[in-house]
């Protein structure tokens, strides 16, 4: 009986020693697991660091290894927007400016970043600096004109801001392992105490500009009311060529119908010439005297002259036949 319990602790305290031997290789296999594997997302970089000193970028997303006693340092390769407080700077006509612009960069080199500015906000100082500089020059070479202006050709800030830009990825890019998208200006405008002065030279500016293009505008008038007077001229020249011809045409034409109704009615054409002069003879109110015999005289006192006119002439060409 005493046999069979020694034998039964036996093998009861070699389970607990399997049980913690298994508990043991379980520990330390995800304890190396955990140390020896990691993850990368879609949106980073990894860094594996040894004692420090970076030793391998991982750009792939997924499952990655490492050694035990390596590290990793995770960045993030999204888009960053850098907005910089505004700050004075002078142009090249030395007006004094306040401007301010966001600069947009990625980290391109992660153990360049790493070695350099280590962080964002290392990043962003450096990045505050770069453009603090490069955006001061640009300015500074440049008149008011290139960032204010309704000019055709005069306003180029789009093409300093890409210059700028440019300066900036190449130096960001050589020192901090960081990528600038691009440079976007977010304000332009005068010093406090500059600003009725400049404001008051603005528009003096668009005064002189209105009054050119008003003397352009008026001059440019001149010329198309004289081209229209020309053509009108021309017109009324031509519409009386033809209304004289029109008119001649009608005249002659009224001669040789007059002609044809006078050969048939002499002496109605008589009638109508007497009364047309008897009503523009005299003026109204006015007494003439006639004498007796006189056909107007005729006229006025009987209707029925010329008929017995005409009686007396047929009666008298008929004696003289006789």
């Amino acid at each position: 009986m005493a046999a069979t319990d020694g034998t039964g602790d036996r093998q009861s305290r070699r389970r607990r020693g399997a049980i913690a031997v298994s508990l043991l290789a379980a520990a330390i296999f995800f304890g190396i697991a955990f140390f020896c594997f990691y993850t990368v997302g879609a949106d980073e970089y990894a860094l594996i660091i040894e004692f420090g000193k970076p030793v391998r970028v991982v750009t792939a997303p997924g499952l990655g290894v490492k050694y035990p006693y390596q590290s990793v340092r995770s960045f993030d390769n999204r888009l960053f927007a850098f907005a910089p407080a505004s700050a004075e700077f002078l142009t090249i006509e030395k007006t004094p400016v306040v401007a301010a612009s966001t600069i947009l960069w990625r980290i391109r080199d992660p153990k360049r970043f790493f070695e350099t500015v280590f962080d964002r906000l290392g990043a962003e100082s450096r990045l505050g600096d770069i453009l603090f500089a490069e955006f001061g020059a640009a300015i500074g070479r440049n008149g008011l004109s290139a960032f204010s202006s309704d000019q055709i050709g005069a306003y180029r800030a789009e093409a300093i801001l890409a210059e700028v830009a440019a300066k900036c990825r190449e130096l960001a890019l050589r020192d901090y392992g960081i990528d600038v998208v691009d440079v976007r200006l977010r304000a332009f405008d005068f010093a406090k105490q500059n600003r009725g002065p400049v404001y008051a030279r603005m528009k003096s500016e668009r005064g002189r500009l209105s009054m050119k293009y008003r003397s352009e505008g008026e001059e440019e008038g001149l010329k198309i009311r004289a081209a229209a007077d020309q053509e009108k001229s021309k017109i009324l020249a031509e519409a009386s060529k033809l209304a004289q011809q029109y008119r001649g045409e009608g005249e002659s034409q009224a001669a040789r119908v007059y002609a044809q109704a006078l050969s048939k009615g002499p002496q109605f054409y008589e009638f109508v010439r007497t009364m047309e002069a008897s009503r523009h003879l005299l003026p109204k109110g006015s007494t003439v005297v006639l004498p007796v015999n006189s056909e107007l005289f005729g006229l006025l006192s009987n209707s029925a002259y010329y008929n017995r006119s005409d009686a007396s002439q047929r009666a008298h060409h008929r004696s003289k036949k006789e």
